[in-house]
């Protein structure tokens, strides 16, 4: 039985199933990529690179409405939160061709001594393996193809096996936007199968984001075949708030943090820290938007909230949220049919409690009060993971001050949903290492050679 199906969540239904690879497609398909390297990217300039990603952002926006409607069955994903998420995968393709002379030119370097010049000369590395996830199906593509087809690397693309359809989707949209066969290879590939991939000598690099324990697996892989790896990961992402002149606008940023994606994004906020002389007011006022909000039929037209990606994520959930009760925290909603897990929010939860160094993958919020700034910081840097964060304050200096001390590789000052295909995004310890978007990610898999010239 392959491992690769559509399940729609809402409903249960298995839609479609797809076939495996075999270990003989598997490596003519490799080989198909490392015949595209030094077949066509080698001999493509980077302007025509470049118009073949602003082509994929085209069929993206020409194709949006087949698109979302693909992963709102594959993952549940409420339609317009689909809608949305294919615009900003094309904007993410758009960016990387827009930008793709800017971020690939010639670095000149001034020489402290001696005669002649010396320029940093960007090429691309080979043939690259992303094994993606199922949480934003066609955005977390984009932003690790975008920016590599520009430099000229060649993918063999691995995704969530509850996300084939959507993988077949963009295989398409890249052979119809004009590249060559092996430029962008999807594969129905096992575990097993990835760690040949990754052990192949002629791949070169491994972008992987998924949870903690598949980034500790394939970093291992990595390490043994000394494979450049970018991993995004985890997180359980503070939302401080410290002061606020408009504490209704606070709370529903702070409800808009917490339910984007049904509550299934790495950088949802998560854990909201809340200072003493604000923390009753706002756990009222939170509280009520965040279980004013049902989780709903994805389709349905005011769908803010879908069902978890699967029944298995959904019993993961709910494993946690009762396993923090029994250790004494305080649930308000999160009730549970199926794989529909209604917002909820948890309170009181004690020193020492597993939910406090836990991500919870869902539209569950965590508050805690804090005394001052302090205790504020600490409680926010009390965590393994460290890729988002959130600051809310009324003082410019204090909001810098608290950017600075917290532990995660992005802080949003007074804003929520802000994410950009310009903006780098990645984290630290647990959450992961290397950049994705901005200039960064077209930077983590090329070769910074230094041409010297006397």
């Amino acid at each position: 039985m392959s491992e690769y199906a559509v399940v729609n969540p809402a409903t249960g239904e298995t839609v479609a199933t797809y076939p495996t690879i075999t270990d003989a497609e598997l490596a003519a398909a490799i080989d198909r990529a490392q015949a595209a390297f030094t077949g066509w990217s080698r001999e493509t300039p980077l302007a025509d690179r470049a118009a073949l990603v602003r082509r994929v952002a085209e069929l993206h926006t020409e194709r949006r409405d087949e698109l979302a409607a693909i992963i709102v069955r594959e993952m549940g994903k409420p339609l317009e939160h689909a809608l949305g998420e294919v615009d900003f995968a094309a904007e993410i393709y758009a960016y990387y061709a827009d930008h793709a002379e800017e971020f690939t030119k010639d670095e000149p370097i001034d020489l402290l001594a001696g005669e002649g010049t010396a320029v940093v000369r960007r090429s691309p590395l080979g043939v690259l393996l992303g094994i993606m996830p199922w949480n934003f199906p066609y955005y977390q593509v984009a932003r690790f193809a975008g920016p590599n087809l520009v430099v000229g690397n060649t993918i063999i693309l691995k995704h969530a096996p509850q996300c084939p359809e959507s993988a077949a989707a963009i295989e398409q949209i890249m052979r119809d936007a004009g590249f060559p066969d092996g430029a962008y290879v999807n594969v129905y590939a096992t575990n097993a199968q990835v760690e040949t991939v990754i052990a192949d000598p002629r791949v070169q690099g491994v972008s992987l984001t998924g949870s903690e324990r598949a980034g500790a697996a394939v970093a291992e892989i990595a390490g043994r075949n000394l494979k450049k790896v970018v991993l995004e990961l985890g997180g359980s992402d503070p939302f401080i708030l410290l002061s606020t002149d408009d504490l209704d606008a606070t709370v529903q940023a702070a409800a808009d943090a917490r339910l984007d994606n049904s509550g299934q994004s790495c950088n949802a906020a998560k854990r909201f820290i809340v200072l003493d002389e604000h923390y009753d007011a706002f756990v009222e006022k939170f509280t009520a938007a965040i279980t004013a909000v049902e989780a709903v039929d994805p389709n349905a037209p005011d769908a803010a909230v879908g069902p978890l990606s699967s029944q298995t994520a959904a019993d993961r959930l709910q494993e946690q949220l009762d396993r923090a009760v029994a250790q004494g925290a305080t649930l308000t909603g999160g009730t549970r049919s199926g794989a529909f897990v209604q917002p909820g929010v948890l309170t009181d939860v004690p020193a020492g409690a597993d939910a406090r160094h836990e991500e919870f993958f869902g539209p569950i919020a965590q508050v805690y009060r804090a005394a001052d700034e302090a205790e504020a910081v600490a409680i926010a840097n009390d965590t393994p993971y460290g890729l988002g964060s959130y600051v809310y304050s009324t003082d410019p200096e204090q909001a810098a001050r608290v950017a600075d001390r917290i532990e995660a590789g992005m802080v949003f000052v007074n804003l929520v949903l802000a994410d950009g295909a310009e903006l780098p995004f990645g984290g630290i310890k647990r959450s992961g290492s290397g950049r994705e978007l901005g200039r960064f990610a077209a930077e983590e898999f090329v070769n910074k050679k230094l041409i010297r010239v006397g």
